[in-house]
């Protein structure tokens, strides 16, 4: 198979990791502004999303999943235990293994997080057709299986 790219014409401002990472990053600073009445910052509306959808439920899977060093995920969480989001719960059998769990006011929260990333999203893919939106995803998905 031949390489898409090659050393004399890339321009790294113009390839798919620049789009990608401009994509991204306008996605975020949408739902940031359409979360901001919540009080609730980047890093913390993704930690609840993780626990709401169960991909996730320790600090430890949150900082892999997020990529996250441990000291910055425990001060994190901190700051959404204070807030009444989240509470940590020790394990029966492991008193060293801390579950996470969304508090009322955190499953609360969930679905207005969930309804912000629709209307983002939703409005980002204005004119696209439901099979471009899952041609992008086969094709994101596939460069990252390749990884």
């Amino acid at each position: 198979m031949q390489p898409i790219y090659d050393i004399e014409t890339f321009r790294p401002s113009q390839g798919v990791g620049a789009y990608i990472g401009r994509a991204r990053r306008t996605i975020v600073e949408a739902i940031d502004q359409e979360l901001a009445p919540l009080d609730i910052s980047h890093a913390q509306w993704i930690v609840v999303m993780l626990l709401g959808d169960g991909a996730a439920c320790t600090a430890a899977e949150l900082c892999k999943v997020l990529i996250y060093d441990p000291g910055a995920m425990t001060r994190l969480l901190d700051r959404l235990e204070k807030k009444g989001v989240l509470r940590r719960v020790r394990t029966r059998g492991d008193r060293r293994t801390v579950r996470l769990e969304l508090t009322a006011d955190g499953a609360k929260l969930y679905p207005r997080i969930l309804e912000a990333l629709v209307q983002v999203f939703n409005r980002l893919l204005r004119g696209f057709s439901r099979s471009e939106v899952r041609q992008l995803e086969d094709l994101l998905k596939r460069m990252v299986a390749n990884a």
